[in-house]
């Protein structure tokens, strides 16, 4: 690939990455959305987290049903340490804490 291919290339994925985000910005910028439409875009981060983790989490290599899995297990107190203390970097060590504890008990 050359670096005129190379360049265009990248300035096509700078662009597919950045007007996505954009345009929303600026076309909505000066104007005040109904409040059950932020309420409504407020759940949109939870949902594509659970959508990332629910495979991972409850499907093995298989793609069938596996509630014995580790990461399962190791999930169940993460879950209930965020809701709790809604600290980021407590959750992380508890659920870094909890796979390995569960990894030398299996």
């Amino acid at each position: 690939m050359d670096f005129q291919t190379y360049l265009a290339v990248v300035a096509g994925m700078a662009l597919a990455t950045y007007l996505p985000r954009m345009i929303p910005l600026v076309l909505l910028s000066n104007r005040q959305i109904p409040p059950w439409l932020a309420d409504w875009l407020d759940l949109i981060p939870a949902a594509i987290l659970g959508a990332l983790l629910a495979p991972g989490l409850l499907a093995g290599e298989t793609r069938a049903l596996e509630l014995g899995r580790p990461e399962l297990i190791a999930a169940l107190p993460t879950f209930a340490v965020a809701l709790k203390t809604r600290s980021l970097g407590l959750t992380v060590v508890v659920g870094m804490l909890c796979y390995w504890l569960i990894g030398k008990i299996v």
